[in-house]
């Protein structure tokens, strides 16, 4: 017997946290009744239904993408651009482990198993995200400092565990600056820059956690190893 809203997140089609809300919001049902109560058991016997469609179990699939620039952070899009989904050819219901903003480059993980993505995005596991950022202006001192020591965006103090100015180009008053954040809020890195006076001009998530891009061009995707998927799970017995 396993709780209902894991089971959900492991049919893949949603994360743990989503589906805690969809048991709230009374859009799932267990042999036919409507469920609301968060921890109710199941068995492989129940016949659940979220938002009236049966689930069904599926195998696991996890992914590594270096995103490019254009594509979109999610599974469908509105006006018909391009999603990172399309860039990987499975039949899994895979998605996006957070997002990445459309002219946001790097790396960015996918998955239809949502106890993995919530032990990602749990802020708890002050996972590392890693990006390499462009900027108008030469970063000074005090600037990193107060980006280290925390700045207020839209009411919520966010810091950087570690900002380091990388390059400088005085030709074209530009700078390379590699910041580490631990949350993952939108617009977050380019939010927290603008805040100190330096417009972010291009952006890229170099690593999140313990994957990086290495060898992997825009566009190109790997599949986790089982040594890596194992080391995400290992967070949550910590």
């Amino acid at each position: 017997m396993e709780r209902l809203q894991k089971v959900i997140a492991s049919s893949g089609i949603t994360s743990r946290r989503k589906a805690e809300d969809l048991i709230k919001n009374g859009k799932v049902k267990v042999n036919g009744e409507i469920i609301t109560e968060l921890g109710t058991k199941v068995s492989d016997k129940d016949k659940i239904e979220v938002n009236n469609i049966l689930i069904a179990k599926e195998e696991k699939e996890y992914y590594l993408l270096n995103k490019p620039r254009g594509v979109v952070s999610t599974t469908s899009d509105d006006k018909g651009r391009k999603t990172v989904v399309d860039l990987i050819p499975t039949k899994a219901r895979i998605y996006p482990v957070g997002r990445l903003d459309y002219d946001t480059t790097g790396a960015l993980l996918l998955t239809n198993d949502g106890e993995f993505a919530n032990i990602l995005m749990h802020p708890k596991n002050e996972i590392d995200k890693v990006y390499m950022a462009k900027l108008e202006g030469i970063i000074k001192v005090d600037a990193i400092n107060k980006l280290k020591e925390g700045v207020i965006i839209n009411d919520i103090e966010v810091k950087a565990s570690r900002v380091k100015l990388k390059k400088v180009n005085k030709n074209t008053n530009t700078c390379l600056v590699q910041i580490t954040i631990h949350e993952g809020k939108n617009h977050q890195v380019k939010n927290m820059f603008e805040s100190v006076g330096y417009p972010v001009i291009k952006l890229k998530r170099e690593k999140e956690g313990i994957f990086s891009l290495e060898n992997l061009n825009a566009g190109e995707y790997r599949k986790l190893t089982r040594k890596e998927i194992a080391q995400v799970y290992n967070l949550k017995k910590k």
